[in-house]
């Protein structure tokens, strides 16, 4: 049997299997027996030579589930009200220690702050002064606007 016969032999074979009508099915396994027969074949002889008969195997064993994606998944367990009330107690704790770690923090650099602020209000207060000073009031002419308008 020439490659090209055995190409559609198999086609042939396949489409006998799997045709959608018994019709086609039929007229499938018609057109197998003939190509064997052009062959010089009977249709059992063109069968074991292009599907040879092989011994069953011996059944493999289930494939190991190395992954924890392919591992069952457990069923889930509806929560408790008394855990909801737990997880929110835990949350609530962990916010009230959160807020006083922030607390003592601002409390440690609260004073820097205030001693920082203390400084600028003096350094603007100087300032000031100087810029008071630095006028000349003997002029007539005052730093003010005039409200006659």
């Amino acid at each position: 049997m020439t490659p090209a016969d055995r190409d559609r032999f198999e086609k042939c074979l396949a489409l006998a299997a799997q045709g959608a009508t018994t019709g086609e099915r039929a007229a499938a396994r018609a057109a197998a027996t003939r190509i064997a027969a052009g062959a010089g074949l009977t249709f059992a002889e063109a069968m074991r030579a292009v599907r040879p008969v092989r011994p069953d195997p011996a059944p493999r064993p289930p494939p190991r589930r190395s992954y924890p994606w392919a591992q069952p998944k457990e069923p889930v367990e509806p929560i408790t009200v008394e855990e909801l009330l737990r997880q929110k107690a835990e949350t609530e704790a962990w916010r009230k220690r959160a807020a006083a770690r922030a607390k003592r923090r601002s409390q440690k650099e609260q004073p820097d702050q205030e001693a920082y602020a203390a400084e600028q209000r003096a350094r603007q207060a100087e300032r000031d002064r100087a810029w008071a000073q630095a006028r000349d009031p003997s002029d007539g002419v005052s730093g003010r606007v005039r409200s006659d308008r």
